[in-house]
């Protein structure tokens, strides 16, 4: 093969400084999630005052900045990357279109916060990396359940060294009926790059494998089905609400996935998620194995600690506050802290390929019915 070597000129966005006075934010995407979850803390927070919101269906924009008093709107994202007066941009867009605005946001010069899942493709999350490291940009992607105080604390508890080598876990987010969107973006695979494994997978994988210390996932196997397309099934969940229903609209996405994700340290990770299965009720969970004592993070239960005190197992259950479930909105605090010079991030990019590698990864091996490497 010829050795040919050339001299490559990066083009990069001017590197400006956060401003001294509020953080100013502009949001792109003004549906459910950013209605409910992120526009209210972000109006909140005196370090921020949001400048503009962004809609392809420009009412819903203009409706929203009336209620919370945003002066500019606009349908295209496009126009809120040429303001000089945004800082930063909060991207709640279907899936498909996360990666394409952050990184034309950070090549832009403006920081980036993003809703889960980061990208439907690792090869777009690898960009989006590519893109905030190019230009000094700093890109988060929505993490909320770091934030829960259980997981704060279980954190914590394991940094201390108290669970010892964690070697082996279980996560999943299951549900009896609870499609969001059924026949919207949600259910189109053009649109959301999946069904329940990138809807719900993100949160719970991600919660396993920051508490186990972000270990390299190495190798993925899974399996996916989809039996609810068809069902005509009056939800049971809040979380159906989410997205535009359509009678007549698309469902080629899976409603349940299984998997089994093992890491470079020799840990491992069970996985399961489900928009639909016959299950007695919703919930999440992330259970923990290690040589010390084992932990389980349930949405059913307080959390729960297994271990043994002088040759006595013991269950240990810490009474964790249980009231502060504002955990999009301390992200988001988060967020606007490491801007602000007075926090380190406790995501980076690299995360995000990682995530994303594990989910393409599930869906490739559910495909070929073979174990995939990374």
């Amino acid at each position: 093969m010829a050795k040919t070597t050339k001299k490559t000129v990066k083009k990069t966005a001017p590197k400006t400084k956060t401003s001294s006075g509020p953080l100013r934010v502009a949001g792109i995407g003004t549906g459910n999630i950013f209605k409910s979850v992120h526009i209210k803390p972000l109006t909140a927070n005196p370090d921020v005052k949001v400048v503009a919101l962004c809609d392809i269906v420009e009412s819903k924009a203009k409706a929203l900045a009336k209620e919370y008093g945003v002066t500019k709107t606009c349908k295209n994202y496009k126009d809120i990357l040429k303001l000089k007066t945004v800082d930063a941009v909060d991207i709640c867009t279907p899936n498909k279109f996360h990666s394409e605005i952050a990184v034309a946001a950070l090549e832009a010069g403006k920081h980036v916060m993003c809703e889960k899942p980061d990208a439907v493709s690792a090869k777009e999350a690898k960009r989006m990396a590519a893109a905030a490291k190019a230009n000094g940009k700093t890109l988060m992607v929505m993490r909320n359940n770091r934030m829960r105080p259980d997981s704060q604390f279980l954190k914590n508890y394991i940094a201390a060294g108290n669970m010892g080598d964690i070697y082996a876990g279980r996560v999943g987010w299951i549900r009896r009926r609870g499609i969001p969107g059924k026949g919207g973006w949600f259910t189109t695979k053009e649109l959301s790059g999946g069904g329940p494994l990138i809807d719900l997978g993100v949160h719970m994988i991600d919660l396993a494998i920051w508490l186990m210390g972000n270990p390299k996932p190495v190798a993925v196997s899974g399996s996916t089905y989809c039996k609810f397309a068809n069902a005509d099934v009056k939800g049971d969940s809040v979380n159906s609400t989410f997205g535009e229903a359509k009678a007549d609209g698309t469902f080629d996405v899976e409603d349940l996935a299984m998997g089994f994700v093992r890491f470079d340290n020799g840990a491992c990770l069970q996985i399961e998620f489900s928009w639909a299965s016959n299950i007695e009720q919703e919930k999440n969970f992330v259970e923990l194995r290690g040589e010390k004592s084992g932990a389980c993070l349930d949405s059913s239960q307080p959390l729960k600690l297994f271990t043994e005190i002088e040759g006595t197992l013991c269950d240990i259950l810490p009474r964790v506050p249980s009231d502060v479930w504002d955990v999009h909105g301390l992200y988001l605090n988060h967020f606007v802290d490491v801007l602000k010079g007075r926090d380190k991030p406790m995501f980076v990019p690299q995360d995000g390929v990682h995530m994303i590698q594990i989910l393409d990864a599930i869906y490739e091996s559910a495909k070929t019915g073979k174990e995939v490497q990374l």
